[in-house]
């Protein structure tokens, strides 16, 4: 897998962020993911994978 390629679409990530109250810094930036720190991000993907597994559920 390439290292560009995307594994949570833009559109989850945003919608995560905004949930746990990330994307303000995001929007701050222009877009930018370089400032969310690590603990935010494993945060994100934390979350992503609870939603994976109960769409896998149902």
């Amino acid at each position: 897998m390439s290292r560009n390629s995307k594994l949570i679409s833009e559109n989850l990530r945003e919608e995560i962020a905004r949930e746990l109250g990330v994307y303000d810094q995001v929007k701050k930036d222009g877009g930018s993911w370089a400032n969310v720190s690590s603990k935010d991000c494993g945060n994100i993907v934390t979350k992503a994978i609870e939603i994976a597994n109960r769409a896998v559920e149902k």
